[in-house]
């Protein structure tokens, strides 16, 4: 398992930092010449020469240069099929608002009606254009185009928010070295002990300084904070490991191999150290069985974390919740530090139970968003998979089982089926339904809700069908209604023959579940 820790530069004068700038610089424009080049169909071999030749960077500066480029177009062009994904979204949703605004199902608030559904038609040209070019790209296997520095950053360059100065150094702040275990553990950049100083330094090279007649560059060396929560840990990395005895008497050394980039960002220098971490824990795959005797099903949600931890055969010991409200409005780097945060929180509270496994859900990039900035933020899927992403890692080096599973109607399973039973809110309902679905259970509906989906629920919307009027099932809106309608009571009739997903669909878009009783809601 690859593993990032961040540690800072410790410049001791200011007039150092210029060598290494400079050298940020010439390694960013290698990046961006290498893009522009492949985007053209250069050839991959001899577009290194280039770059080493026209930035003057040794061959590994200008492969790793070269290597970042074609690692920018690779993740494009896996992320277009989600980028269109999530526009068609947009457009469907525009097209709904557009729809009710037309109808008087919804009225604007702010603006008069003409202005807004105007509005909502030009959101729409866009997204259908938008839509259009991404499919081309997918089509003839492209990207679309990129803009360095972030495009946010561009347009407030454009209009002169942002000095010139500042958009440099925007662009100019990236210096990547792949870690090389027949180097030291990495060529380029080194993190070495410094007996004299008692510290850990970094040193660079730096060809850019390099002599005539020459063939080893010179060295930028700086001092590098490393935080004490990871000292140890990069420690064992970094520094050599005693394989055995030469005939001679002396030790053979190894390195573990790696990378290092480092990010400038307002003034500071972050060094990101990535390297392979041993584990003894590992990831399941979906047919494998769980054979732990206790087990924690865990339901993610960006202000909260629901967790349960059941036996093996699927029985409810304990569930709590962890909250962490701040992820709904702090910056991104705060969020990667409370994920990490409540990951160990988590971790710790499963091991008092002597747990095996865990059960997460598999989450996925799905696009939720509106036009509604408060709502997008809080729902916004990122921050739920970096607290995924920091139980899996600590997970892992703690030796536990994970498994990840569907998410589909564990919230209205747990709601329906378990919250009152046990207690339990319906965050923590849907962590026990996880939980039960890791150990491959089958969440039957409960003869009492199945009974008032057979009677209600399909005399109402059998009702609905009936009352339609023949203009109504003629429009588009109507024609959707009414084979909603006809979808849900074939599920309810052939409950048996279907998968039990099917019938929980139903519930979920029929019925809500109040102190009252269930009640039907409008579909």
């Amino acid at each position: 398992m690859k593993v990032t820790r961040i540690a800072v530069l410790a410049f001791e004068k200011e007039e150092s930092k210029y060598p290494l700038d400079l050298l940020l610089q010439t390694f960013s424009s290698a990046i961006r010449f290498s893009f522009n080049r492949l985007v053209e169909g250069a050839d991959y071999g001899e577009l290194i020469k280039r770059v080493a030749s026209l930035f003057r960077l040794n061959k590994r500066y200008a492969e790793d240069a070269v290597l970042q480029a074609q690692t920018i177009i690779r993740s494009q062009k896996k992320l277009l099929p989600a980028y269109l994904e999530h526009t068609e979204v947009k457009i469907q949703k525009s097209e709904q608002k557009l729809s009710d605004y037309l109808t008087g199902k919804k009225r604007p608030k702010k603006v008069s009606l003409d202005i807004c559904i105007a509005g909502v038609r030009a959101r729409l040209e866009k997204l259908r254009t938008k839509a259009k070019d991404l499919r081309q790209h997918i089509q003839n296997d492209t990207v679309p185009s990129i803009i360095f520095g972030g495009k946010k950053n561009f347009y407030a360059r454009m209009k002169r928010k942002l000095s010139k100065e500042e958009w440099k150094e925007i662009r100019s702040n990236t210096l990547y070295s792949r870690g090389d275990a027949s180097k030291q553990g990495n060529l380029n950049t080194r993190i070495v002990y410094d007996d004299v100083a008692e510290s850990f330094v970094l040193e660079i090279a730096n060809p850019l300084q390099l002599e005539e007649g020459k063939r080893k560059a010179p060295r930028i060396v700086v001092p590098i904070h490393i935080p004490h929560k990871y000292f140890n840990e990069i420690v064992n990395v970094v520094m050599p490991h005693v394989k055995g005895m030469s005939p001679k008497g002396k030790p053979i050394e190894s390195y573990p191999l790696y990378s290092v980039e480092i990010k400038k960002k307002k003034g500071v220098y972050y060094v990101h150290i990535t390297y392979e971490a041993e584990t003894t824990g590992s990831l399941l795959k979906w047919n494998e069985k769980i054979s732990s005797q206790y087990v924690a099903g865990i339901d993610i949600n960006v202000d909260r974390i629901a967790v349960s931890v059941l036996t093996g055969q699927g029985n409810l010991l304990e569930s709590k919740t962890f909250y962490c409200h701040e992820m709904e409005y702090v910056s991104s780097n705060r969020r990667s530090n409370i994920a990490g945060e409540m990951a160990k929180t988590i971790i710790d509270y499963v091991l008092g139970w002597n747990v095996g496994a865990i059960v997460l859900e598999d989450l996925k990039m799905g696009q939720t968003h509106d036009t509604n900035k408060k709502v997008n933020r809080v729902t916004h899927a990122f921050a739920s998979r970096k607290i995924q992403s920091a139980l899996i890692s600590r997970g892992l080096k703690h030796g536990f089982k994970i498994k990840t599973v569907n998410p589909a109607y564990t919230s209205v399973i747990g709601r329906c089926k378990y919250s009152k039973q046990y207690g339990l809110s319906v965050h923590e309902a849907a962590s026990f339904v996880i939980g039960r679905r890791g150990l491959d259970f089958e969440e039957e509906v409960p003869k009492k809700l199945l009974q008032i989906l057979q009677t209600t629920v399909k005399s109402v919307l059998l009702g609905k069908v009936g009352s339609m009027e023949e203009s109504e099932k003629k429009t588009k809106q109507g024609m959707q209604s009414m084979k909603r309608y006809i979808t849900f009571v074939k599920n309810i009739e052939g409950f048996k023959q279907n998968h039990y997903w099917k019938i929980w669909n139903v519930v979920h878009k029929t019925l809500r579940l109040t102190n009252q009783g269930f009640q039907f809601k409008e579909v």
